[in-house]
């Protein structure tokens, strides 16, 4: 099938058109709980869960960004059982990660503010592509590493570290909770439920490497589409609302001169 190209049509035709171990990496969220309108588009869960892992590389990701909503005084829980049946699939849950958001759309008034969502990394197999991000500034940087050993589980001291009296980097791997903004701006911003291209450029850079194939079966926005072009991955989106395909189109061909 044709690749760098946004199909205009339910993500399950688009897959079925895809031989299996086609994809190197899925970046997407699912339009979750009925919390948007999606201009009245639903989805058939389960269905597409089997032919993401089917048409998933062996050692390709999925990554999941989801929440849930507060229906009768009690969440979902949607998140969770999504996740376990990706499992029930044949995926390994890699990483439960965090997007913790710096505003909230709706607090609530009866319990904490919920600034987070999910971001489940699925792997089929062992993940043959991992780059993790190093940018966390080190509060010990210019000590040198700790020479004391490691408890194992027991309670007794593990033998010492093969790296103790080595100077601590400046900056280290980020942790598995990420902070960012998600400024909603420019054509993009039509959408009801877009994600933040940091997000999507830092799950691209994490779990592929260039040249690899992304895949969104939710484009909504193009923002996978747009941050997989930027980092030299092709690319295929399936999203059924023509209205949001204008607006992708739009945004990939802006970038025209950057290439």
């Amino acid at each position: 099938m044709e690749i760098n190209k946004i199909y205009n049509e339910n993500c399950l035709d688009t897959m079925s058109r895809m031989n299996d171990n086609f994809i190197d990496l899925t970046v997407t969220s699912p339009p979750y709980d009925n919390l948007r309108t999606y201009n009245g588009y639903s989805f058939d869960f389960e269905s597409i869960a089997k032919e993401l892992f089917r048409v998933t590389k062996e050692g390709g990701v999925v990554v999941w960004v989801v929440g849930d909503a507060t229906i009768k005084g009690s969440e979902t829980g949607t998140s969770f059982r999504q996740a376990l049946y990706f499992m029930e699939c044949g995926f390994r849950l890699h990483d439960t990660m965090i997007w913790t958001k710096e505003q909230l759309a709706f607090p609530d008034k009866n319990r904490y503010y919920n600034g987070f969502e999910y971001m489940f990394i699925l792997s089929k197999g062992k993940p043959k592509s991992i780059n993790l991000i190093a940018d966390k500034k080190n509060r010990a940087f210019g000590r040198f590493v700790d020479n004391s050993g490691e408890r194992k589980k027991d309670g007794t001291i593990r033998k010492k570290r093969s790296c103790a009296g080595n100077p601590i980097k400046e900056f280290g791997v980020r942790w598995n909770y990420w902070l960012m903004y998600n400024q909603s701006r420019g054509l993009h911003s039509k959408h009801p439920a877009t994600f933040p291209e940091q997000l999507a450029n830092d799950h691209i850079i994490s779990w592929s490497n260039e040249g690899d194939l992304v895949y969104d079966c939710f484009m909504g926005s193009g923002t996978t589409a747009k941050m997989a072009k930027l980092n030299n991955r092709d690319y295929i989106g399936s999203e059924m609302s023509e209205e949001y395909c204008n607006i992708i189109k739009q945004r990939l061909d802006s970038l025209g001169k950057l290439f």
